[in-house]
């Protein structure tokens, strides 16, 4: 009897995006040693934490394969970005995979709407929410960065400060009139 409730084509979406995850834990970890090999320790140990976080989408995916009767295939993963030149390069690279992690998981969420596989469509709604947070830390970061310039003093006083921010943003729609 066959018990595989995914569709063959979701199965193998799912299978991508968690191949997905594991190169985006592989993206952190390595911008974490550059990020540590320059100094930047509090930096690194945002980053090392972001790319456990990676492991642990990954793994809820390999999961979420299994309990519904699939198959999980683990393929290789590509090799991580080429060093940044600084650090502000190296938090575009952890926006710009961030925001094409988000439109692969909208791929997946589009199929599973298209085939009407709503337990693949609720499944992944926490990875958009998950999406939506990790995009606008990306931001957030940038964007103090930008303000700190080339400044070494600012630099340090970002890298200090990271490695104790917590690793969620505040999102549009936790925002309240009392709670700005």
């Amino acid at each position: 009897m066959n018990t595989n409730r995914l569709s063959k084509t979701i199965e193998e979406a799912l299978n991508a995006q968690m191949t997905k995850e594991a190169h985006a834990a592989q993206i952190f970890l390595s911008l974490g040693s550059w990020a540590d090999s320059h100094a930047f320790s509090g930096v690194a140990n945002f980053l090392f934490r972001h790319a456990q976080e990676e492991r642990n989408h990954m793994m809820k995916i390999l999961e979420y394969i299994l309990k519904r009767g699939g198959r999980v295939k683990i393929t290789a993963i590509p090799d991580p970005l080429p060093d940044p030149k600084n650090l502000q390069h190296c938090f575009e690279s952890v926006f710009q995979q961030e925001v094409d992690n988000t439109s692969s998981i909208y791929k997946v969420v589009k199929l599973s709407l298209t085939e009407e596989d709503w337990a693949t469509w609720n499944f992944m709604q926490w990875f958009v929410k998950e999406q939506t947070e990790e995009e606008t830390l990306a931001i957030e970061l940038l964007d103090k960065i930008k303000v700190a310039g080339n400044e070494h003093s600012a630099l340090y006083s970002f890298d200090r400060d990271i490695a104790s921010k917590p690793d969620d943003a505040i999102l549009a729609q936790d925002i309240t009139a009392d709670k700005p």
